[in-house]
């Protein structure tokens, strides 16, 4: 159990958990990681975001906050677990539209839930509406040929765009 406290940050319109250095680097990827664990006492299963510095962060959900009676400058007391078994991303409807319109459910999900994961990464880590239908195309047609996971994409970079700039979490 990886125990620590932490004030919460403000990036972007997002309140965040910015791991300790001393904790990021127990985990076993630079990239994304799936923790089940405790923020002030609340149960919770979330990915464990890379912040394309070698680090990691962690959103708290708008509603937990409200919950917890919390925000951005307050501390927080968080017990976090690595877990192997991830839950399934939850897909947007664009994406999950075009994989059942291209006949693709099954390769979908054949794909291991950490594969799934990373597709959604590539697919979401930009803000230009194009790049993210001509990505959901190249996906398609990926995963058509045989391909499993996105190819030459930088897994321990930023990948949530409102947050980011240039792969790097923003301060």
């Amino acid at each position: 159990m990886l125990e620590f406290t932490v004030l919460l940050t403000q990036a972007g319109t997002r309140t965040i958990i910015r791991l300790p250095d001393e904790i990021s680097s127990q985990f076993p990827s630079r990239g994304m990681n799936m923790v089940s664990g405790t923020v002030n006492d609340a149960a919770l299963t979330l990915p464990v975001e890379p912040d394309g510095k070698g680090g990691h962060w962690l959103e708290i959900p708008a509603e937990w906050l409200k919950d917890l009676e919390v925000a951005a400058g307050n501390p927080v007391a968080v017990k976090l677990d690595i877990i192997t078994e991830w839950p399934e991303p939850v897909l947007p409807e664009d994406l999950m539209l075009a994989i059942a319109d291209g006949g693709l459910d099954s390769v979908w999900q054949d794909l291991t839930t950490r594969a799934r994961w990373e597709w959604l990464r590539w697919i979401r880590s930009t803000n230009s509406a194009a790049t993210r239908a001509r990505r959901i195309e190249i996906a398609l047609s990926k995963l058509s040929a045989g391909d499993r996971r996105p190819c030459c994409f930088n897994a321990a970079s930023c990948t949530v765009p409102d947050v980011a700039k240039s792969g790097v979490l923003i301060d």
